[in-house]
């Protein structure tokens, strides 16, 4: 039986409104992150949607969190649903790195899971963890709609792993995952089909 997840990446942090690199770095969301987390809330209250999980992280789990009030849910956490560990780049921007090794920059950028950042997590690890939850979620709910707020690159090496695109071209095919917005994603076996992408549920800054 058919399984929709609606997947949201958390609301706007310091670091990222500064382009810097937040991964396992548990980094609050700003005032117009939670203004993001409300806007997902109301979104949430006028679509039908059975179940809840989010990333450990506080900034996923705040943002999840008006949604879970307005439907009374509670929200399951999955460790494996963390964003990647960036390595050296926790709280960097890129061009600081490219900066300091511009040959390194060049080849994240051709290839960013042949190439990842110094003391990274192996990519293709973090999206078998993470497809392996979604997977293990859709299984769980057959015939529901579940809202899953975590990462930006996370999720899109899993929307590349469930939708058979190669995983070096995630930065490519999608470039980024809005603050707070939902992708539709339709799971059956082992069949996924993407619905739709980034549709907004709040402003943007």
């Amino acid at each position: 039986m058919t399984t929709t997840l609606l997947l949201a990446r958390h609301g706007q942090t310091v670091w990222h409104a500064e382009n810097r690199y937040a991964g396992t770095s548990d980094i609050a969301l700003t005032d117009t992150g939670r203004i993001q987390a409300e806007a997902l809330g109301r979104w949430a209250a006028a679509h039908p949607v059975d179940a809840i999980v989010t990333s450990p992280l506080s900034r996923a789990v705040a943002t999840a969190e008006p949604a879970c009030r307005a439907l009374g849910l509670t929200p399951g956490r999955e460790p494996d649903l963390r964003e990647c560990d960036f390595g050296v780049l926790e709280g960097r921007t890129l061009a600081e790195f490219a900066a300091e090794d511009p040959a390194a920059a060049d080849a994240y950028r051709a290839d960013p899971v042949a190439h990842p950042f110094p003391g990274a997590e192996n990519p293709l690890a973090a999206a078998e963890r993470g497809t392996a939850v979604l997977r293990r979620v859709a299984a769980g709910h057959p015939g529901e709609r579940v809202l899953v707020v975590a990462h930006n690159t996370l999720l899109r090496l899993v929307l590349c792993s469930l939708l058979s695109i190669p995983p070096a071209d995630y930065r490519r095919v999608f470039p980024r995952l809005v603050n707070a917005a939902v992708s539709e994603v339709r799971i059956d076996g082992d069949t996924t089909s993407l619905l739709s992408l980034n549709v907004p549920c709040a402003p943007q800054a």
